[in-house]
């Protein structure tokens, strides 16, 4: 029986880690020089002419390197689930943070309390290869420009917030988890996002005032946005979030 269970294991392990190459492993080299490494999950059926969403999916700072491999650990499952992608075809990017970087900011940020994160907040050179990365895959006839969605957790949930505040005109929808912004960068343009927000209020990593603060400025600004919070949850609210019923059908509805 023990030889079973671990076999059983095995398989199991072996079966994750091939669905895992269903995710494409890719280079995007700068004219710079700079080189951000990325997998990209593909529509599993490609229709003449036909155009389809394109989702960012920015991962924590627990995911950063160089193997290509690790932004996979949370949330890769979701899009490769069977009925996830036939009833959602779509491309999905998900980058890899360098080692030493931070998707938003020069660094980590001293404190990650709202009102002391930064309010200006130069374009680092990670940040900059990534929109250009973004700006290669907008240029595809097969992309629609419409449905163009950004999400992020805990470090990638700075840097969603961030790229929405720089780019309202292009995202349809974002869906920061457990991150935080200075809600002062927000400005009306953000009317143009809708917003759906995520947080553990026992979160012991990155301050539930982070979301509160932002969801209770993105209200005021008029913005379409709704704040799910987890009673007890720590920092890993990715995964009641991401096994919301209605996590993905919100998402695709979206447009633009």
């Amino acid at each position: 029986m023990k030889r079973m269970i671990n076999f059983l294991c095995l398989l199991l392990v072996w079966a994750a880690a091939s669905s895992q190459e269903a995710f494409l492993r890719k280079d995007y080299v700068s004219d710079r020089g700079d080189t951000l490494r990325y997998r990209l999950l593909e529509p599993e059926t490609l229709e003449p002419n036909a155009k389809y969403p394109l989702v960012l999916f920015l991962h924590g700072a627990g995911e950063r390197g160089t193997d290509n491999e690790k932004q996979l650990k949370h949330g890769a499952q979701m899009w490769l689930n069977p009925v996830n992608r036939e009833q959602y075809p779509a491309f999905v990017l998900m980058p890899q943070c360098p080692p030493d970087d931070y998707w938003a900011y020069i660094g980590r940020p001293a404190s990650l309390q709202p009102s002391d994160m930064p309010v200006d907040v130069p374009l680092s050179p990670l940040l900059r290869t990534l929109e250009e990365l973004l700006d290669t895959w907008l240029a595809k006839p097969e992309i629609d420009k419409s449905r163009i969605y950004i999400m992020g957790l805990s470090m990638g949930g700075m840097g969603t917030y961030d790229l929405a505040i720089r780019h309202p005109d292009l995202f349809a929808a974002a869906i920061p988890i457990c991150g935080t912004v200075n809600p002062a960068r927000f400005t009306p343009a953000l009317k143009q996002v809708k917003f759906r927000i995520f947080h553990g209020d026992a979160d012991n990593v990155v301050p539930v005032e982070g979301s509160r603060a932002a969801y209770r400025a993105l209200k005021e600004l008029g913005v379409d946005v709704k704040y799910t919070e987890f009673p007890g949850c720590m920092h890993e609210s990715w995964n009641p979030a991401f096994n919301l019923p209605d996590f993905m059908s919100w998402l695709f509805e979206q447009k633009k």
